[in-house]
């Protein structure tokens, strides 16, 4: 039997509300209003996203992957394995947390802060008409405001646990909302030494068209042919993120960056990730299975603007169901429920806005003495009808 309602969320009692401690029980404490939530505001309700992952993961000889093709020997040991995953997910946002005390010292006075519970479910849909889980994390996105001690400006914090076994405390800044589409850099998914760096090392499993490497799924030719899968896709995930908004019309963009370990000039400190005893190997990590030792993302919000043709339409018919306009193949768009105040006797044209998030996720693992990025993007529009309102009609 399905699931009739399988959105899943992370849900707080009703009558649970975040306050403060009387200091004298016979005195009441006045309510102290929400902070803000500043970019967080707009991480609103259910949404969906079809999108895509990249993993170099350990290939362990006593658990050895099964491949269809035989694998010509690397130079020893064959340690890992790349899998690549079409994505289909689901990102809920739940009711803001309302206003969180963190009490200051000294000069820094105590500091109320917001956040935004979610759940994160990632399905990988690589096969057709197969769905298999891969990924689930909780967590909390929290805003904070400006501080003295430490100096800072408004930030944004991202805590999240993933059930391999690795916490994150990612901490970041917003650019504010800008004109047009956002500028999304390239991205590298090739492995580099640990101890260096700089000093990158390609493995065959990069090529899209060689069907004898250790890769999932190994024979690319297929994804290829219907342009799912690309070596374009290989060499930069986030070139998907660019075709899913190649066609669109992107009004303005919020930017928000985090990282478990900021870069100059941030000036954030503080966060990191936590492993279990699994992943480090051993109690030094000098010999890890799997290491998550850092995160960054960005995270963009974006404001579409989309023309849409609305047929004839008599008053007291259902509302019109309209999908927008897709980029590329397989791409998620969201749809419009639109009423008309008026008949239409013929097809007129409408102009409607609405929120889309895309982001693009690296994580570095640490094994077999190198560091391998883990790449995540997705391009994520309103699960649910968007309601075009009575304005768009004047």
């Amino acid at each position: 039997m399905s699931d009739t309602n399988p959105r899943a969320s992370i849900k707080l009692p009703s009558d649970f509300r975040f306050g403060q401690l009387r200091p004298d029980h016979t005195k009441p404490v006045p309510p102290t209003p929400p902070p803000p939530l500043g970019p967080l505001s707009a991480f609103v309700g259910d949404w969906v996203g079809n999108g895509f992952n990249t993993i170099f993961r350990p290939d362990s000889t006593a658990t050895p992957t099964s491949l269809p093709n035989p694998v010509p020997p690397p130079p020893p040991p064959r340690d890992n394995i790349l899998e690549l995953n079409l994505t289909s997910e689901s990102l809920s946002f739940s009711p803001s947390l309302g206003s969180v005390p963190n009490r200051g010292s000294a000069a820094q006075p105590d500091a109320f802060l917001n956040g935004v519970p979610y759940l994160q479910t990632i399905n990988d849909i690589t096969i057709h008409g197969e769905s298999v889980g891969i990924h689930v994390e909780p967590g909390i996105w929290i805003h904070v405001p400006v501080t003295s001690i430490p100096q800072l400006g408004e930030t944004v914090t991202r805590m999240a646990s993933i059930p391999h076994g690795t916490t994150i405390e990612a901490q970041g800044l917003v650019d504010p909302a800008k004109p047009g589409p956002p500028t999304i850099a390239a991205v590298d998914i090739t492995p580099f030494q640990t101890t260096n760096p700089a000093n990158k090392i390609k493995f065959a499993s990069q090529t899209a068209s060689n069907k004898n490497t250790p890769r999932i799924p190994q024979d690319l030719g297929p994804f290829i042919t219907r342009d799912t899968i690309t070596q374009a896709m290989l060499d930069d995930p986030n070139s998907l993120l660019r075709d899913h908004i190649s066609k669109q019309n992107i009004i303005s963009t919020t930017t928000i960056f985090v990282s478990t370990a900021p870069p100059p000039p941030v000036g954030l400190f503080g966060g990191g990730t936590d492993n279990i005893a699994f992943l480090l190997g051993q109690a030094n990590a000098a010999a890890p299975n799997a290491q998550a030792v850092q995160m960054t993302a960005v995270f963009w919000i974006e404001t579409v603007e989309e023309t849409i043709e609305v047929p004839p339409y008599t008053v007291g018919d259902p509302p019109l169901k309209i999908k927008a306009s897709r980029s590329v193949q397989g791409q998620r768009v969201p749809t419009f429920s639109i009423t008309p105040p008026f008949d239409l006797d013929k097809s007129r044209k409408i102009k409607v806005r609405f929120t889309q998030i895309q982001y693009t996720q690296t994580v570095l693992l640490n094994f077999a003495t190198l560091t391998w990025p883990h790449v995540s993007v997705n391009t994520l529009v309103p699960a649910d009808d968007i309601v075009v309102p009575p304005s768009v009609w004047k």
